[in-house]
C-alpha cells in the first residue's frame, strides 16, 4: 500500500471529485462491526491449538477463515475442518455485533443495482451477523464460498464487479484492514478506508472516514454514484 507521506486531508481527498458506477463494500469492520464475536471464537481456537492469542488476533481479521488456518501450516490440522468449525461457533455468537455508525442509512439510500457486499465471511455467517446488525442483505452478495481465492487476491472484487455488471475500475471499494484493501487495489478500484474499528493508524493514501456520519452517498442523474461530507 502506499507510503503515508503522501497522504492527503481528508477535505481535499479526491475521492470526492469523482464518480464511479458502483459501490463494493466489504462487511465485518466497514458496515457492521463484529470484532468482539469474532475474537471471542478465534480466541478459543488458538487457545486450543497452543498459539498466542495476542499475536495471532490481528493476523486472522480480513481473511476468510480456511486461509488463515492455512497459513498457519500448524501440523496435523485440516484447515478446512477447523475453518467449519469455527464458522460453526461464530454463527452461534453474534452478541454485539452492531452496525458502524451511520451505515445503515447510507447504504438505505443506494439504488439496489448499483452496489454489493464482498465480504471473506461463509454465507451462512454473513446472513446471522447481518441479522444481527439490522442490515437487509444486498441484492448482490460476495462471499468466501465464491472464490478460489481470498482477499488479498482480487478475485471477490473483481467478481463483486462483475455482479454488478461494471469494471472493477468504474467501482469504489469500502475496506477496514490491509487484506482487503490491497485486494481493492488489485482489482483496480478505488478504496475508502473505514476507521471505525482501527485501534492504530491505517498507513495508507486512500481516503480514510472514522464511519458514514457526516458523508452521504449522491446518485446523479445518470445513475452514478459519488460521496460527498455533510459536515
Amino acid at each position: 500500500m502506499s507510503s503515508p507521506a503522501s497522504a492527503l486531508p481528508v477535505e481535499t481527498h479526491p475521492t470526492f471529485e469523482k464518480s464511479f458506477s458502483g459501490f463494493l463494500f466489504d462487511m465485518d469492520g466497514t458496515l457492521l462491526n463484529s470484532i468482539a464475536a469474532a475474537e471471542r471464537v478465534w480466541s478459543q481456537w488458538a487457545i486450543d491449538h497452543g498459539l498466542d492469542v495476542a499475536t495471532f488476533l490481528p493476523f486472522m481479521h480480513g481473511k476468510r477463515g480456511i486461509d488463515t488456518i492455512s497459513q498457519l501450516n500448524l501440523p496435523g490440522v485440516d484447515p478446512a475442518v477447523e475453518a467449519a468449525k469455527v464458522t460453526a461457533a461464530e454463527i452461534v455468537d453474534v452478541e454485539g455485533v452492531v452496525p458502524i455508525p451511520g451505515a445503515l442509512d447510507f447504504v438505505r439510500n443506494l439504488p439496489a443495482d448499483r452496489w454489493a457486499i464482498v465480504t471473506s465471511s461463509p454465507l451462512a455467517l454473513a446472513k446471522a451477523r447481518m441479522a444481527k446488525a439490522g442490515l437487509t442483505p444486498p441484492k448482490f452478495l460476495v462471499t468466501s464460498e465464491d472464490v478460489a481465492q481470498g482477499k488479498p487476491a482480487p478475485d471477490c472484487y473483481k467478481l463483486g464487479a462483475e455482479r454488478l455488471g461494471f469494471d472493477p475500475a468504474d467501482c469504489l471499494v469500502f475496506e477496514d484492514v490491509a487484506a482487503g484493501v490491497m485486494a481493492g487495489e488489485s482489482a483496480g478500484a478505488d478504496v475508502v478506508v473505514i476507521t471505525a474499528t482501527h485501534e492504530h493508524p491505517f498507513e495508507t493514501t486512500h481516503l480514510q472516514i472514522p464511519g458514514y456520519e457526516g458523508v452521504e452517498a449522491v446518485v446523479g442523474a445518470d445513475g452514478r454514484l459519488s460521496i460527498r461530507r455533510t459536515l
